[in-house]
């Protein structure tokens, strides 16, 4: 049997940028990529604090250590510059595997999106 695990998450981000007109996705700093695992073209879900909203999007890499998270395409009508979001991506892996599975979760500073070490 398969089953759906959290893979990723990054806690608490703060969204820098939102771009309406762009095609889709979310722009996420290059070093918080890193840090939480993921990859440019992965599908993510957004979760935004501030209004409940939760939405599906894909990733796009952003400017390694500039902090950015840029809503882009309709997302950003449901999020907006000052939220703070949780993103996370899943994984489907076997029942057995997924007990012992240890994800990325990584808690950037909300103030500047950089990484806490």
């Amino acid at each position: 049997m398969k089953i759906e695990v959290v893979k990723s998450k990054i806690h608490r981000v703060t969204v820098t940028q939102a771009d309406l007109n762009y095609i889709g996705s979310i722009t996420i700093d290059e070093d918080l990529m890193d840090a939480a695992n993921l990859i440019a073209g992965e599908k993510v879900q957004v979760l935004n604090i501030n209004n409940g909203e939760r939405l599906d999007t894909y990733v796009i890499k952003g400017k390694r250590g500039s902090g950015e998270i840029i809503m882009n395409g309709p997302a950003a009508r449901k999020v907006g510059v000052g939220d703070i979001i949780i993103i996370v991506s899943y994984a489907s892996m076997d029942f057995e595997e997924a007990k012992s599975f240890k994800p990325w979760i990584i808690f950037p500073d909300t103030a500047t999106n950089k990484l806490i070490n």
